[in-house]
């Protein structure tokens, strides 16, 4: 499996979760259309919020970046958000 990590901080950072909230169908729909997706989270922190997906391949989580890059630019761009930072790698431990 693979993980993503993207770190929103700055500008709308910390309203980002209070959007994925609203539109929490939608948002289901769009990772669950990626192949061998696992999981999704979204956090708040002390400094904004992050998401974290899981995918049983690094092209899932590549997509997952890509769906969720369009998916902000489409319903977020009232929150001014800049890039993420992001952070990837194996999964080497995952529990439900």
């Amino acid at each position: 499996m693979h993980a993503v990590i993207r770190t929103y901080s700055g500008k709308g950072a910390k309203e980002l979760t209070t959007l994925l909230k609203q539109h929490k169908a939608e948002i289901e729909k769009l990772f669950h259309s990626i192949e061998g997706f696992v999981s999704y989270t979204a956090a708040d922190t002390d400094s904004g919020s992050v998401t974290m997906t899981v995918c049983k391949t690094k092209a899932g989580t590549d997509e997952s970046v890509a769906k969720a890059r369009e998916w902000l630019a489409k319903n977020g761009t009232s929150l001014g958000l800049g890039a993420p930072a992001i952070t990837e790698g194996s999964v080497a431990m995952h529990m439900t």
